[in-house]
């Protein structure tokens, strides 16, 4: 059990460095640990109890893994790891784990073109977890819901995914500080619903409640965040475009550049080439073209 917990702190170390490290930085230590701990269950002798403990410290590494590999784009790697999460969650009866390893699993199809899987495994994390999960396991479920159904497109979609912004809001409503969360859902609160709620309105195209939201979080957002920040601050371009404000946008996406420069992020890299397309309608703008012509490369 030493080792288990030993294993639970380093797994909660690559966490935390994911707060401020991208994908590319991560990726290495992330498979090594991975591997280690899978050797550890298959070759080691262990009590059931231990062995279910272990399960689920497999689980949590694989979940993290998993969005390190998907950050570095490596999206095949990703899904692997993030099933071999999936069943050794299953396997250690944590449905909340599985719940939350199935959601981003969800998130990489969403994001990678799978829209139509990503929606349905998005809504499976949720429904199997069961009204059993801890709060802000079930916001964070259903925040996924939400940007899976914003992704797969439509009107109807579109209403969905307000609808499923709105109960994750009244989910983490019922989060209170006597209420026992798992450690990994540390960073779910309030101002991270509210930056899904900003994503899901940029992609909905509705840039008048969307660049308040995106404004207010990033003027108090952690900028040790460097990836977060980059990612967030790609959505208020976008909305600035779609606000016809193209000077303040392109200024937006220089900064977003700036910082995704020295980024191994897959993410953020893709967010700067959907920056560019969307800007391309005001390329007879001195900014937007300065901009353009800087970094047509990208």
């Amino acid at each position: 059990m030493g080792q288990v917990d030993d294993l639970q702190q380093r797994v909660h170390g690559l966490r935390l460095a994911d707060d401020v490290l991208a994908g590319g930085d991560l990726i290495r230590p992330a498979l090594r640990e991975l591997r280690s701990a899978v050797k550890l269950y298959r070759e080691g002798s262990h009590t059931s109890e231990v062995g279910r403990q272990l399960l689920r410290q497999i689980g949590e590494l694989a979940q993290i893994a998993g969005w390190i590999a998907s950050d570095a784009g490596q999206h095949e790697e990703a899904e692997r790891i993030y099933r071999l999460g999936i069943s050794a969650a299953r396997q250690a009866e944590d449905h909340t784990l599985a719940g939350n390893i199935a959601g981003s699993l969800a998130y990489q199809l969403s994001n990678t073109g799978r829209e139509s899987e990503g929606l349905t495994l998005a809504q499976a994390a949720l429904n199997d977890a069961g009204s059993e999960a801890p709060p802000k396991a079930r916001a964070l479920y259903l925040d996924r819901v939400a940007w899976a159904h914003t992704k797969a497109g439509g009107v109807a979609n579109g209403q969905q995914a307000m609808r499923a912004l709105g109960e994750a809001g009244q989910a983490l409503s019922e989060d209170s500080p006597g209420t026992e969360s798992p450690a990994y859902l540390y960073w779910v609160d309030a101002g991270e619903l509210r930056v899904m709620e900003s994503r899901v309105y940029t992609e909905l195209h509705r840039p008048l409640r969307a660049v308040p939201l995106l404004r207010e979080v990033l003027s108090g957002y952690d900028a040790t965040h460097t990836r977060e920040m980059a990612l967030y601050l790609s959505w208020l371009a976008v909305a600035l475009a779609d606000a016809n404000e193209p000077e303040e946008a392109a200024a937006v996406a220089e900064r977003v550049i700036s910082l995704g420069a020295d980024t191994p992020s897959e993410r953020v890299a893709e967010r700067v080439r959907v920056i560019l397309s969307r800007l391309q309608e005001y390329a007879d703008v001195p900014e937007v073209s300065a901009l353009l012509a800087e970094h047509q490369a990208a």
